[in-house]
């Protein structure tokens, strides 16, 4: 996992290729001023999601991998709290949705959590579970963009 901001001073000449696409892509675009939908950078190799969210009580908000692809998620306004562990491969699934890469687990352990501001990303490998929209203080409309690179191209 990786969390940094676009604001920040991160060198990220030194992540893979697609990954760099994707930051690029969040630092020369509006969002708050894009419609919410698919936005293909490269067809499915590398997409992106924009959308808007509420964020609620982590006890609401399930623990999430993906196998196929790698999240970068980013906040475009609002606050939120993004929950993040290692897959240790051991927990139990509670739901698998195959077409669309996303695995649910019941519960896990020994999670940490990051909050997030305007311009902050987290980049979410298969190997991290995470937990998105989680409220930082009391629940919030937000506005996300999620990248999903495909690990394919790491």
């Amino acid at each position: 996992m990786i969390f940094s901001s676009i604001h920040g001073k991160d060198d990220v000449s030194k992540y893979p290729q697609a990954i760099q696409t994707a930051i690029a892509y969040l630092k020369a675009n509006d969002f708050a001023h894009m419609e919410p939908g698919v936005y293909e950078l490269q067809g499915k190799d590398i997409y992106a999601q924009v959308f808007d969210a509420e964020t609620g009580a982590v006890s609401g908000r399930r623990p999430e991998v993906h196998e196929k692809y790698v999240d970068v998620q980013f906040l475009v306004s609002g606050r939120e709290r993004l929950g993040f562990t290692p897959d240790t491969g051991e927990y139990e699934v509670d739901e698998r949705f195959d077409d669309r890469d996303l695995i649910f687990y019941k519960s896990v352990e020994n999670e940490g959590f990051i909050e997030a501001v305007p311009g902050c990303y987290s980049i979410f490998f298969p190997a991290d579970v995470h937990r998105p929209a989680c409220a930082s203080g009391e629940p919030m409309k937000v506005r996300k963009v999620v990248v999903k690179v495909a690990v394919a191209l790491l």
